[in-house]
């Protein structure tokens, strides 16, 4: 896929700080130590399978503003590799990132057409309904 101008990821690693790397035994919001704080990974060529099946939902997605780059609204938007969820994965220092007004706002448009949408920071989890409401997830 060809990359879409404007996308590139600059100086964000918002990824590389929130998700949990099993293999790299990094919990979720604790900075990756290959993360190069210039940009990029200091071990691109030789990172773990889950690193290279990750893609930026903000990176690939057109109608997505500058506004919703991750480091900008504390919210990684993607599809869960595991199961049919749509994620909005925050940071645990910032765990209601995903109530920033553009963030839920996607959120519930998700809900509506028809994707089950939960937010995370770290262990907590809370589902995002088609009307709006939300509920912690256990």
């Amino acid at each position: 896929m060809l990359d879409i101008p404007g996308k590139a990821c600059g100086s964000c690693f918002f990824c590389c700080k929130v998700l949990e790397i099993e293999e790299f035994k990094k919990p979720a919001g604790k900075l990756c130590e290959h993360c190069a704080l210039s940009g990029g990974c200091g071990v691109y060529n030789t990172r773990p399978q889950v690193c290279r099946d990750y893609y930026c939902r903000w990176k690939d997605e057109r109608s997505f503003s500058s506004q919703l780059r991750p480091d900008r609204v504390g919210t990684l938007l993607m599809d869960d590799p595991d199961s049919d969820e749509y994620l909005a994965v925050c940071d645990p220092e910032k765990p209601f990132s995903w109530r920033n007004p553009l963030v839920f706002k996607h959120l519930v448009a998700e809900a509506k057409a028809g994707r089950l949408v939960v937010a995370k920071a770290g262990l907590r989890a809370w589902r995002i309904f088609e009307d709006g409401h939300w509920q912690e997830w256990a």
